[in-house]
């Protein structure tokens, strides 16, 4: 009877197989966020995965606080892979860890109540060799040409991060910074280190890295100057993270790199605001990437988009959805480039807060890691408390002359960026523009927005700036200051009662600055030109 019992089971196993599992039912909702884009629609889906459970408890992993759980963890995710996959279990409790492993065809799913904290002893991290990023150290979460992949979950992981970063000065109070200094490590131009090696490994592994003939033992004794990310994906194809925490990261704390279909829910980043280079979400020459309900804090940039060359085909970073999400800091809220010379098409940035970052849409390159940017749209942006620009666009990041005059020379070219619904409350700038002569910012659209700022819109060399039915609270008393500028069309403008001229002209290339549904009767100088500028440049309709 047993005998038959069994023949039956094994029967039913291979009539009726383990069903695919998607973690969390996203079809409603992926829909709303890639439908009625503007521009082509985006097809994203989640990836699926068998319902059978691996708990990493059954394969030695123990919750204790300071067992190290690398081998368990990972054997884990490996049997689950190679049986067809599944999920992955770490269930509540303090797990203590190296890098952990991605695999295909695996969700690694954090319980909640799981904190898994990541080894403050760097020997646990392996030095490899990845694709892409060349010779670094394992990444605390890393995956790499993977597919059908996923990290769930309401669990935190901690990076140890503050055991690698260096820390500035400028960005610590005076009993923080005594405290540092007097647990150690090395301090060199205001900038203290983890330790010695920390320091002098930043030089030495340049140039290691010029060396063809290197191996991963060779950049051993620079362990401690390899930062490395917090959670890197590289060429991986359907993926999903959802739900977790992310702090302490020792660099940025999530980068997908050349990956494709991804969907990024619900993400917490906690990164301290001093935490050097603590960037939250960089999505990095991917295709079809949809991010949205997160939370970020971060020591760097908030969300960003980079694309650095690498890839044959251009634009190396498309079609990538922001949506319903917060930044309370960071560098920049939401955030293209510096890297764009692999060039972008094709993004939007949709209602989103951003709360005291010290920019809030900043988009930055420079001249030898410029590239085409076009077709970004942002809607329904609202900011408090920005530090500096509203709205940055600025070509001179990280810029000096004299270190760059033998780099190849790769001019940014941003053009076709359109803003409606933008709203601040508290930053210096509304909008500044600062690009190149030879490659002024092109076709930028603000409309249906309203700033509350110290300064109004200040440009240098910028062409075909549009703005309708934008209202202005400042407390300079001109509202733009255009300079080296053309085909500027200002239309249904209001502004605050001490604003004493309205626009200030300058430079031989500003022309064709039109002014129109705009009451200006009650200013004694609508306008100031100097004197290079053509008196027939401005015009009131």
């Amino acid at each position: 009877m047993i005998r038959k019992l069994f023949y039956i089971v094994a029967l039913c196993s291979c009539l009726f197989p383990v069903r695919a599992y998607t973690p969390g039912d996203y079809g409603e909702e992926i829909k709303k966020y890639t439908s009625n884009l503007p521009f082509e629609s985006v097809e994203i889906t989640p990836p699926s995965f068998r319902d059978k459970q691996y708990n990493v408890r059954d394969y030695g992993a123990v919750p204790d606080g300071h067992t190290l759980n690398t081998d368990a963890i990972n054997n884990t995710i490996s049997k689950c892979s190679d049986a067809g996959g599944g999920t992955v279990i770490i269930p509540a409790g303090l797990w203590v860890t190296g890098p952990i492993m991605l695999k295909s065809n695996v969700n690694l799913h954090l319980e909640k109540g799981a904190l898994v904290s990541f080894s403050k002893d760097h020997q646990n991290y392996p030095i490899l060799k990845l694709p892409v990023k060349g010779y670094s150290v394992a990444s605390p979460i890393l995956g790499y040409n993977l597919e059908n992949i996923a990290v769930t979950g309401e669990g935190i992981f901690d990076g140890s991060g503050d055991t690698w970063r260096p820390v500035k000065k400028s960005k610590t109070t005076s009993s923080q910074w005594q405290n540092l200094v007097k647990s150690g490590g090395y301090v060199d131009n205001n900038t203290w280190y983890t330790s010695k090696d920390a320091f002098d490994g930043l030089k030495n592994v340049k140039t290691l890295k010029s060396n063809k003939n290197i191996t991963t033992s060779d950049f051993i004794p620079y362990r401690e100057s390899l930062r490395p990310y917090m959670t890197l994906l590289i060429n991986c194809k359907n993926v999903l993270l959802d739900g977790i925490t992310i702090k302490n990261s020792p660099m940025f704390a999530l980068q997908p790199i050349q990956c494709e279909n991804v969907i990024i829910r619900d993400v917490k980043i906690n990164n301290e605001w001093w935490a050097q280079n603590g960037d939250g979400i960089d999505i990095n020459n991917c295709d079809n990437v949809l991010v949205y309900k997160c939370t970020v804090n971060a020591g760097d940039d908030g969300i960003c988009m980079k694309a650095g060359g690498g890839k044959k085909k251009s634009p190396v970073l498309t079609n990538i959805i922001i949506a319903d999400c917060i930044v309370y800091h960071a560098h920049g809220g939401f955030v293209i480039g510096s890297e764009s010379d692999g060039g972008i098409k094709n993004i939007s940035v949709t209602n989103c807060n951003f709360i005291s970052t010290d920019v809030g849409l900043r988009f930055k390159s420079a001249r030898d890691r410029g590239g085409l940017v076009e077709n970004i749209f942002v809607d329904g942006i609202y900011m408090k408390d920005i530090q500096n620009e509203a709205i940055l666009f600025s070509f001179s990041y990280e810029q000096d002359l004299e270190q760059n005059k033998n780099k190849e020379e790769k001019l940014p070219v941003f053009r076709n960026f359109n803003f409606n619904n933008i709203v601040c409350i508290g930053a210096k700038f509304a909008l500044a523009i600062d690009a190149l002569p030879e490659s002024p910012v092109k076709s930028i659209n603000l409309t249906n927005s309203y700033f509350e700022t110290e300064v109004g819109v200040e440009t240098n060399f910028a062409s075909g700036l549009f703005l309708d039915k934008v209202k202005f609270e400042t407390k300079s008393e001109t509202l733009f200051t255009l300079s080296q500028s053309d085909n500027i069309n200002l239309n249904n403008i209001s502004f605050s009662g001490n604003i004493k001229s309205f626009a200030s002209l300058k430079g031989n290339k500003t022309n064709l600055v039109k002014v129109s549904g705009t009451d200006l009767s009650k200013l004694k100088v609508p306008v100031v030109l100097s004197q290079e500028v053509n008196s027939n440049s401005f015009e009131i309709k």
